[in-house]
């Protein structure tokens, strides 16, 4: 198994393996079950230095390439920077001509059975009512204002570059406007941020630069979150918590009483563990079955989950198990108070520090970061906001067909390779795993500062 590991050499992509992989927590149940056979994992994974955003993946040794081009058979590509609002030119050449990469590069290997390309569902852009598991054409956009030239994009981002380094622009100035111009362009197609946007044309890149006789599954995962049952339940990435998690580690820690959204808005959340089933499954049903398929991997159709249930949760859980705050005073929480607008959830906000600098006997240090609190969290809530208003419903028609497929073939779904989200019983999900988990990690994060 070759693995392309971002690193200056094999040797710092030896380490990150180790030290970022192996061994982390996530194999702790490896370790047990096969610790006498652990020191053949680095004979069977090659950590490779190399880069999605360079022509060949940033692979210089051209017998290596050759060695690859004959030896793989399946590719999975999982690699994306995830931040909302990233560098447009960094989103681009990760997200969008990464994906161009990968599919040039599948295109050369001799005996590739299938590429899998993990995406997200929200490259349905803003999209309401039943979405359905469709393929993009290139150029398409959500607006249907004009076509989506995926060379213009690159050059618009490398022209306003170019016109800021010749106004000695800072590091810093030139960050802020590519993230400026990234949603300026995002929200010009129809898409509410540089992350779906850029995803929605790395599918486009992907499909238009693979050989048209090589099986593609686009897997589009919802909301992603801790594992539910592999390799043991409540393992997640760890800090900095991002989506329903940052949410809820807010609230339980009283940083916030209110947030956007619409109660019976559809939270579409997924373990992690069932889309890499899922994942594994869709990789062994298409190998070399040329096709072309997208899987929703979400749970709003079949099982869902609304952000009022979220919030009642949320509450059951943390007035039940309370967080402890700077001053380890235990913070009581009350109901999370929903609200549509930005205007409204500042309101609410400023109203909720001020009573707590009150409470707190106006501490200077509280005050002084009265401001940069409200300003991080309507930050963070603007850039949720997509989400936590979202009208869509993720169709599941092809994973249903997928599943079906897997089980006339043998495929053990209901012990090894679960991934129907029937199954899940919110309630518990959250009060005895998710939330659990990530008020361990903070409180881990918290003893280790």
């Amino acid at each position: 198994m070759f693995l392309l590991i971002r690193a200056a050499d094999e040797q710092s992509a030896a380490r990150r393996l180790h030290e970022e992989l192996i061994e982390k927590k996530l194999f702790d149940v490896l370790r047990q079950k096969c610790a006498p056979n652990l020191g053949s994992i680095p004979e069977k994974l090659h950590a490779l230095p190399g880069d999605i955003s360079s022509e060949n993946l940033g692979l210089n040794d051209s017998y290596l390439r050759s060695e690859m081009w004959r030896e793989i058979d399946i590719i999975v590509h999982s690699a994306a920077t995830t931040t909302f609002d990233d560098r447009y030119d960094t989103a681009l050449a990760i997200n969008t001509y990464g994906a161009k990469h990968v599919a040039e590069f599948a295109t050369r290997c001799v005996n590739i059975k299938m590429l899998l390309h993990v995406s997200t569902a929200y490259v349905c852009g803003k999209k309401s009512g039943v979405i359905p598991e469709k393929a993009f054409s290139m150029g398409e956009t959500m607006s249907g204002s004009r076509k989506l030239d995926v060379n213009e994009e690159k050059l618009l981002s490398e022209g306003l570059i170019s016109e800021l380094r010749e106004e000695n622009a800072s590091e810093e100035e030139i960050t802020i406007a590519l993230k400026k111009l990234g949603l300026q362009r995002a929200r010009l197609h129809g898409w509410p941020n540089t992350y779906t946007l850029t995803k929605a044309m790395g599918e486009m890149m992907m499909r238009h630069h693979l050989n048209w006789n090589v099986s593609l599954a686009v897997v589009r995962p919802t909301i992603i979150t801790s594992t539910l049952k592999e390799p043991f339940p409540g393992w997640l990435e760890g800090f900095p918590f991002r989506g329903i998690d940052n949410i809820a580690i807010n609230y339980g820690r009283g940083k916030i009483n209110s947030y956007i959204g619409d109660p019976d808005t559809i939270f579409d959340v997924i373990p992690v563990d069932m889309v890499v089933n899922a994942m594994i499954v869709a990789m062994a049903v298409h190998a070399n079955q040329p096709s072309y398929m997208v899987y929703h991997v979400g749970s709003s159709m079949c099982n869902p989950l609304r952000f009022s249930d979220f919030r009642d949760f949320s509450l059951k859980y943390f007035t039940d198990n309370p967080l402890t705050d700077e001053d380890g005073k235990l913070v009581k929480v009350g109901k999370l108070i929903l609200v549509d607008s930005m205007e409204s959830f500042q309101k609410h906000l400023t109203q909720y520090y001020t009573l707590r600098s009150k409470e707190h006997n106006n501490s200077k240090s509280l005050h002084a970061n009265l401001k940069r609190n409200i300003n991080i969290a309507m930050r963070v809530a603007e850039l949720h906001r997509p989400y936590t208003l979202f009208k869509g419903i993720f169709d599941e028609t092809n994973t249903k067909a997928l599943r079906a497929t897997a089980i006339e073939n043998g495929v053990d779904l209901e012990s090894v390779f679960r991934f129907d989200p029937r199954y899940i019983d919110w309630e518990d999900y959250f009060q005895r795993i998710l939330l659990p988990g990530i008020s361990s990690a903070f409180k881990l994060k918290r003893a280790m500062l």
